[in-house]
């Protein structure tokens, strides 16, 4: 479990650093946007109340408490699966990515009562509307490796 710890930190860490630097000392809250390689990579500001693609973000306050409780809720369910079966230490580690990123988007429910997105990717003459930050990077590659590495380690 101490892998898993290590990689949730490590990511929390990473995901905050990034959107303090982007939000507060870029000031991207204020600019709103700022063009890094274009068309590839701008930051783009965006306060997401709901989920993936701005999902269920009309419903306020409701909705900001439902999914802090729901990220607490999969976060104790992926402890206790992984607690309980085991995996490798891909496993685990894919484990911490998706629990230190939904932690992370956490705290900015918490503290701004919306997560902060801000990367925006664009390629190959199609325009991304949409924006998104390092924890659902880590929370995408961290279910995405549970799916292949989440399975009880056989025993020697």
């Amino acid at each position: 479990m101490t892998t898993v710890f290590w990689a949730g930190f490590w990511t929390f860490l990473l995901d905050q650093a990034s959107k303090y630097f982007v939000v507060h000392f870029l000031d991207l809250r204020v600019r709103g946007e700022i063009d890094v390689l274009p068309p590839f990579i701008n930051l783009r500001m965006a306060w997401n109340t709901g989920i993936n693609f701005g999902l269920f973000s009309d419903n306020g306050d409701v909705a900001r408490w439902f999914l802090i409780g729901m990220a607490f809720v999969i976060c104790a369910a992926v402890l206790f699966w992984v607690h309980k079966d085991r995996p490798g230490r891909l496993g685990l580690i894919s484990a911490g990515l998706l629990i230190g990123g939904a932690l992370g988007n956490v705290v900015d429910r918490f503290l701004y009562g919306a997560v902060a997105d801000f990367l925006n990717m664009t390629c190959c003459g199609i325009s991304n509307p949409y924006a998104f930050n390092v924890a659902d990077i880590t929370i995408f590659i961290g279910a995405f490796g549970l799916v292949l590495w989440g399975a009880p380690q056989k025993a020697t």
